[in-house]
């Protein structure tokens, strides 16, 4: 039985240009990037390289990048590590509500230690309200943190509009912060994403959503910007995040990046160009089906609908066996009995919201992979249908 992964919101498979470019720094290349003599030099040379290949994505300076294991650590590090930078000048941090479990749980976790968090609400389509954010900013807001495209149904944010916001509010203020953090853990590699014209002080992004390795990613840190390590240790990173550099991982990220900003333009066309037919073969062949988050307003892999009448995990599972991997939402909340907290936030129902499958496709996936799944989707939903109570008119409801 042939496979069809459309879970790439989860995790991409590896490049096989990215395992080349890997490969040596498991074997002959194998040196400590931290020690002095000649093998490890060349490990430093090649890990300063791929700090080069991730800055260019982005369009950062080099010095502005650092590594970390993931997209959780990068927004961890910078939500604590502003917090404890700036906690004798405020303690208010500001987010929204259907944000990643990296950035709600730190927030969580801040409050516990005596910050004040201010959850912002979104719109039925997941946007946030820049009149919203206005009226949350207060004299000790320190830091904002909104996602740059949504993990669930991949929403993005006005974030360039967020910064000019912030940045009117430094004006007048006439200090350094509030700083604005984006998690644009799936909009690197997806969309253009040029750090000095979105204008944020920190953003994350992780390898292993662009066809990198697992357990690497990084964070932009803006020159000035104050940030209190995480990790404590060495010297690593300008002492910015101890630890001894994942040097093979680190490597396959600067691939990756280099392969994602030089085909960044047909990866996007031919994604979005499948969503489309995806969603228009969804439109067209099964009824009741809700489609969640904006739909001008964007990234070109990820469409999330609601199947009325059914579970989206039991729908999930069905698929499953007849060889198509998706997802009901986030792959870090998987086994949550509870609804999505990104589609409550948009107003979903119960069952709207228990009722959502999540597709994310990538440059590997084919026109033939849709067209199967539309006709497996169709099959399966009908049968989930034909077993449901719910699926009856009204009156013959139990």
């Amino acid at each position: 039985m042939k496979r069809i992964y459309l879970d790439n919101s989860a995790t991409t498979a590896v490049d096989p240009q990215v395992l080349e470019a890997m490969w040596p720094y498991f074997s002959e290349a194998f040196g400590n990037a931290s020690s002095v003599h000649t093998v490890g030099q060349k490990a430093r040379a090649a890990v300063e390289a791929a700090r080069a290949q991730v800055a260019e994505l982005i369009g950062a300076q080099p010095g502005e990048i650092v590594f970390t294991s993931g997209g959780t650590e990068s927004d961890n590090l910078a939500i604590k590590g502003v917090a404890e930078a700036l906690s004798d000048r405020g303690r208010h941090i500001i987010t929204s509500a259907i944000e990643h479990p990296a950035v709600l749980r730190t927030c969580q976790a801040l409050a516990k230690r005596g910050f004040q968090v201010t959850v912002l609400p979104v719109s039925d389509r997941g946007l946030v309200r820049l009149t919203d954010l206005e009226a949350a900013l207060r004299e000790d807001t320190i830091l904002v943190s909104i996602m740059m495209a949504n993990n669930e149904i991949g929403t993005r944010q006005p974030i360039e509009d967020i910064s000019q916001l912030i940045q009117a509010v430094r004006q007048a203020r006439g200090t350094p912060h509030p700083y604005v953090h984006t998690d644009a853990v799936q909009a690197v590699g997806k969309v253009h994403v040029d750090v000095n014209a979105l204008g944020v002080d920190l953003l994350s992004l992780s390898a292993h959503k662009i066809h990198g390795p697992k357990g690497v990613g990084a964070l932009y840190v803006r020159s000035g910007i104050l940030l209190a390590p995480q990790m404590h240790g060495g010297h690593h990173e300008r002492d910015r995040r101890a630890g001894t550099e994942n040097v093979p991982g680190i490597v396959g990220f600067g691939r990756a990046a280099e392969l994602a900003r030089t085909h960044l333009a047909e990866r996007q066309t031919h994604m979005q160009q499948l969503r489309d037919r995806l969603e228009e073969g969804i439109a067209r062949r099964i009824p009741d089906v809700v489609f969640n988050g904006d739909r001008e307003r964007r990234v070109p892999h990820i469409s999330n609908c609601s199947f009325r009448f059914i579970e989206g995990e039991a729908l999930m599972i069905r698929l499953d066996l007849r060889g198509i991997a998706v997802s009901t939402g986030s792959a870090c909340a998987s086994g949550s009995v509870e609804p999505s907290h990104v589609l409550t936030a948009l107003g979903r129902d119960r069952e709207l919201a228990r009722g959502s499958i999540r597709f994310s496709l990538s440059k590997d996936t084919t026109a033939s992979d849709i067209d199967t799944v539309l006709e497996v989707l169709v099959e399966e939903v009908a049968a989930l249908r034909a077993l449901s109570p719910l699926a009856q008119p009204s009156e013959t409801r139990v």
